[in-house]
């Protein structure tokens, strides 16, 4: 089947037993669904105001370099 998601590729579960979808999943998909996808590759164009301004300055705080 070619649509078959293969986890570790396409998907894991998290620590709560969800399924979180990876980066290459969502980039093979092909556009952001606007639901705020832990690993959205889009940086979240879909997802709406104020929501995706969080989930923007969420991702920003986790690209900072550690300082100390």
């Amino acid at each position: 089947m070619a649509n078959e998601l293969i986890e570790g590729t396409h998907f894991y579960y998290d620590e709560q037993g969800y399924i979180v979808f990876t980066a290459k999943y969502l980039l093979e998909k092909g556009i952001c669904c606007g639901n705020g996808c832990r690993h959205c590759p889009f940086y979240y164009e879909n997802v709406p105001h104020p929501k995706r301004a969080e989930l923007l300055s969420i991702l920003k705080n986790e690209n900072k370099p550690d300082e100390g």
